[in-house]
């Protein structure tokens, strides 16, 4: 038997280590964790018990201290306040091995997901409402009751994510715990700890309880809601949920981040920088041999100067879909090969450091041409400060929040709840932008006035001189609802990218057919203006990604040539003398964009890019040059 239990015990850590020591969980509870998983036994009834405290009668006189102490009880929710104690007559010792838990989860899923299960599923609305204290007595959910737990919630959420799986499956799980772990309060000095734990042989996640020193009977279970942040500011601003507080005398400014801050990144990605070359020289009529694994430009690169080869070490380009990192290499051993992109490419491609270089064009609150944005990882309390300062004067307060980096919307959030704002911090590195209020709308005929954003193709050939050109088609995406500032988990109202949802209509109108449109609506705005702007906002980008050395700026690498495909929304602005304008705003910057659309309509595409970045031959390319 003890063989057997031996092998489970191995069996379990070969699945679960890595999660446990990322977690902390002392090995020494990891057997007994391992046997109360198999067998799902909760025994957190046995030591502990949910206690109700009465809330202090305003009438009854109370001295300072305790009246303090009611004020800082960050007991989630709004209604009746509990606390968890150990109940067990002989206390809880830390170093006894069983002295690990297991929390069940109430609720499990993605915040998009949230109200549409709220409505639907049988009982959850009633339960989330009770968890947290909301007056809910019908039996149909109601939408003011269903708004109020999506309000509540970011007070119990907790989060992890799967570390494999589709970009689909890695998107954030949030959970909340079952009424005893929604019951334990904080406290900077706690008594437990808790972490997730994704149990692979049920897939199932639990939420793992131990001591953090040994407890007498009556003694609170508490954990620490910002474990693991030191910085007292930081834990001000973590805890904001559940002990609200003021940061108001916080500046809000943020400057460009220190250099080291680019260093860290380029060791981070361990990219290797290139040694310093010669622009290569070719004959005017040589034939390119060109590698790459992308299907698109397989299938439609066809001009005669270019040929495919299968032989990466005969290539003269590489064209490839996967990040390039060892420019060193190449560059010592093979200078005269050219290469699909440039090193430091993502400081414009990843959207905290697109926000930290574009600071170089506007000042610590960035151009006019991208929305204000806040890195949460790093400037919280700024963010947390200039959301405060706008509440307080009666402005706008709505933001997106954005994964680094992942497309196509994936994990993004539109709120004007700070405490969503700040939780969703935890779930994966984020920025913060302010979210377009009064965004350019365009009437369609079926549905009203809809967001739509605006994808343009530009070739970079070259950093230093800079080189930048655009492809003369643009493509446009279009939201399937009229635009309102509310139902802000309306994903067909708020969000344009419909190629990827199931089951969603996608509208499509071609640039060509667009413009005459646009201009109808907006008679005052004629597009070559508009499109002026949007260069212009392009232009001022790349001047400011490349106007410094690697890695606090695109590295001039002479092989280097790169297409991105660069996301805009327009927005309604007042210009310095007092006009109407339509302002270009940057929303993100794609490497190695999916063409699939821009082959279909037009089939020289990928013939007019390879001619204009490496044949220096753009003349007849339908490409405009901004730089």
């Amino acid at each position: 038997m003890a063989g057997d239990g031996e092998e489970a015990l191995a069996a379990f850590v070969a699945l679960h280590g890595a999660a446990l020591r990322a977690s902390r969980v002392p090995t020494h509870y990891w057997e007994s964790l391992s046997r109360k998983l198999r067998g799902e036994v909760f025994d957190a009834g046995d030591y502990f018990g949910i206690m109700q405290v009465e809330e202090v009668d305003e009438e009854e006189e109370v001295d300072e201290e305790m009246e303090e102490q009611f004020k800082k009880k960050p007991n989630p929710g709004n209604g009746p306040c509990f606390k968890v104690i150990v109940t067990n007559e002989n206390g809880l010792q830390a170093s006894n091995p069983d002295s690990v838990f297991l929390i069940d989860h109430a609720w499990t899923y993605r915040a998009e997901h949230a109200r549409q299960q709220l409505r639907r599923v049988p009982g959850l609305l009633h339960r989330m409402a009770n968890l947290m204290g909301i007056a809910f007595h019908g039996e149909v959910p109601d939408e003011g009751s269903i708004e109020q737990v999506l309000q509540e919630m970011w007070k119990y959420n907790q989060t992890y994510q799967l570390s494999q799986g589709t970009a689909e499956e890695k998107v954030p799980v949030w959970y909340i715990m079952d009424e005893f772990g929604s019951r334990i309060q904080h406290s900077d000095q706690p008594s437990f700890a808790t972490a997730p734990l994704f149990y692979m042989p049920q897939q199932i996640a639990y939420t793992v309880l131990w001591p953090l020193r040994d407890l007498e009977t009556g003694d609170e279970v508490t954990r620490d809601y910002a474990y693991g942040e030191t910085d007292r500011l930081i834990r001000k601003c973590v805890l904001l949920p559940w002990v609200p507080s003021e940061v108001l005398d916080v500046s809000c400014f943020t400057p460009e981040p220190p250099d080291e801050h680019y260093q860290a990144i380029l060791a981070e990605n361990k990219e290797k920088l290139p040694v310093v070359i010669n622009p290569p020289v070719y004959t005017k009529d040589k034939v390119f041999k060109v590698f790459t694994d992308i299907q698109q430009v397989l299938n439609n690169l066809t001009h005669p100067r270019f040929v495919f080869t299968d032989n990466e070490g005969e290539a003269d380009i590489l064209y490839n879909f996967s990040h390039f990192k060892d420019y060193r290499k190449l560059s010592e051993e093979r200078p005269e090969v050219m290469v699909n992109q440039f090193p430091c490419e993502n400081l414009l491609t990843v959207k905290d450091c697109l926000a930290s270089i574009a600071r170089r064009a506007g000042g610590p609150d960035g151009p006019r041409w991208l929305p204000r944005t806040f890195n949460l990882q790093t400037e919280l309390p700024q963010f947390v400060s200039y959301f405060q300062q706008r509440d307080r004067r009666g402005e706008d307060n709505h933001w997106i929040c954005k994964p680094w980096n992942l497309a196509r919307s994936l994990d993004t959030h539109i709120t004007n709840n700070l405490n969503s704002i700040i939780r969703h911090r935890e779930s994966s590195p984020k920025v913060v932008c302010k979210y377009i209020e009064e965004p350019v709308l365009f009437e369609r005929e079926d549905v009203g006035l809809v967001k739509f954003d605006v994808r343009y193709v530009v070739l970079l050939r070259s950093a230093r001189p800079l080189q930048l050109y655009s492809y003369d088609v643009f493509w446009l995406r279009f939201s399937n609802r009229a635009f309102s500032l509310d139902d802000l988990d309306d994903y067909e109202k708020h969000f344009t990218v419909m190629n990827y949802a199931p089951g969603v209509t996608l509208k499509q109108v071609h640039c060509e057919d667009f413009i005459p449109l646009f201009e109808k609506q907006y008679p005052e705005y004629p597009w070559t203006t508009v499109q002026a702007s949007i260069f212009k906002a392009f232009a001022e980008l790349f001047q400011v990604a490349s106007s410094k050395p690697a890695p606090l700026g695109i590295c001039d690498y002479p092989s280097s040539r790169a297409v991105y495909a660069i996301d805009l929304m327009l927005k309604w602005d007042t210009s310095r003398d007092g006009k109407r304008i339509m302002q270009p705003q940057i929303l993100e910057v794609n490497f190695n964009p999916d063409c699939d659309r821009a082959c279909q309509y037009h089939p020289t595409f990928f013939n007019d890019v390879f001619s204009t970045l490496f044949l220096d031959e753009a003349d007849n390319c339908h490409v405009t040059r901004i730089v």
